[in-house]
C-alpha cells in the first residue's frame, strides 16, 4: 500500500513538473512574421469590408495603416532587442508616465488622421470596432492573468 502511494505521488509530481511554464513574456504573434506592408494591406482590406471605403479612402487609409504598422514593427523590434540583450529593466514612475503619455499622443494623432479620411458614419463605426477590439484584448489579458 505504501509503495502504491509513493508511486502515485511520484507520478503526480512528475506530471506537474512536465507542465509547460509560461511566465510574463511577450509572445510573438503570427502577424509579427509579416512585413509592415502585408499587415497594412490586410488591415486596410478588413476596414474596407467593415466600413465600405471608396478607392480614394482605401489609398489614404492604406498610407495611415502602413505608417502605423511600421511604427508597431519598430517598437516590437526595439523591445525584442532589449529583451535579448538583457538590458531591459523596469521603468521608473516618471519613465512609465512619459511612455504612457507618448502612447496616448500617438493614438490621438492616429484618430485625427482617421477622422480626416472617414465620413461621420464610417468614423463612428470605426470607433465602435476599435473599442470592441480593445475591450476584447483586455478581457483576454485578464483571463490569462487568472490562469497563471
Amino acid at each position: 500500500m505504501k509503495r502504491l502511494v509513493v508511486a502515485l505521488a511520484l507520478l503526480i509530481s512528475i506530471g506537474a513538473l512536465a507542465q509547460r511554464q509560461e511566465g510574463h513574456r511577450m509572445h510573438k504573434s503570427p502577424k509579427m512574421d509579416m512585413t509592415a506592408e502585408q499587415m497594412a494591406t490586410l488591415q486596410t482590406k478588413q476596414m474596407t469590408l467593415a466600413l465600405d471605403l471608396t478607392k480614394v479612402q482605401q489609398q489614404k487609409v492604406m498610407t495611415i495603416n502602413l505608417d502605423e504598422a511600421e511604427f508597431r514593427k519598430a517598437k516590437w523590434d526595439e523591445m525584442k532587442a532589449l529583451r535579448e540583450s538583457g538590458e531591459r529593466k523596469k521603468p521608473t514612475t516618471e519613465e512609465r508616465f512619459e511612455m504612457e503619455n507618448a502612447r496616448l499622443d500617438h493614438q490621438i494623432a492616429h484618430q485625427e488622421k482617421m477622422r480626416e479620411v472617414l465620413n461621420d458614419e464610417q468614423y463612428q463605426t470605426w470607433k465602435k470596432l476599435r473599442f470592441a477590439k480593445a475591450h476584447h484584448g483586455k478581457k483576454k489579458m485578464q483571463e490569462k492573468g487568472r490562469r497563471g
